[in-house]
């Protein structure tokens, strides 16, 4: 009976507790900024599902007409609001917009759906923006023409925009966007996007820090 109330009782030394304390540090570390980069890549996948609509309508409406539109509502494009991107056929569209029906028809019959001004208040930095947006050369030369389409959004709290562009253009030099994460000697004039396949111009996840 006394062995039993003087038997030592057994736990953790401090330096044991610190031990494990470093090593929870040491692996939230590492875990929390891939969790993180992880979330960010997982809002891009918004951009591209996008502007692959907006590839298909447009490829369905030159079917029909011979020529491509600047006009979202004439080809049918009309993302649900809450989008974390603004889509343009039109120069400059990177501002967040109040997304009542009026504005969103309004911009969009200009070839530019800004993104929800509610949920994205802070317009990210388009410096990185895909090169002639819109129908290239000039919607008079259809069918003998091609279009651009971008998406610009914000994946992180960083001011730097995440960018994308999409094309039906097949011919080198046609549709280019900016380097991704700066100049690269072999693309000095920026990349050719693939007919059809959303590129990515500025990856906010891996160049936006």
């Amino acid at each position: 009976m006394m062995n039993r109330l003087f038997r030592k009782k057994g736990g953790f030394t401090l330096i044991e507790l610190m031990i494990v304390v470093a090593i929870i540090g040491i692996l939230a570390a590492i875990a929390i900024p891939n969790f993180i980069r992880f979330q960010a890549k997982s809002k891009q996948s918004e951009a591209k599902t996008n502007l692959k609509a907006i590839f298909t309508a447009q490829k369905a409406y030159f079917g029909e007409k011979d020529k491509y539109q600047v006009n979202f509502t004439v080809i049918g494009f009309d993302p649900e609001a809450g989008n974390r991107y603004s889509y343009g056929l039109a120069p400059g569209c990177a501002a967040a917009v109040n997304a009542t029906p009026a504005t969103r028809r309004a911009g969009a019959i200009a070839g530019c759906i800004g993104q929800d001004a509610l949920k994205f208040p802070a317009p990210p930095d388009a410096a990185d923006a895909v090169s002639a947006v819109g129908v290239n050369p000039t919607l008079e030369d259809c069918p003998n023409c091609y279009f651009n389409a971008s998406a610009i959004g914000n994946v992180d709290n960083d001011p730097e925009g995440d960018t994308w562009g999409i094309t039906s253009g097949t011919v080198a030099g046609q549709a280019t966007v900016q380097n991704a994460c700066g100049i690269d000697e072999d693309t000095p004039n920026g990349l050719n996007l693939v007919a059809g396949e959303p590129t990515n111009a500025f990856n906010d996840v891996s160049c936006g820090g």
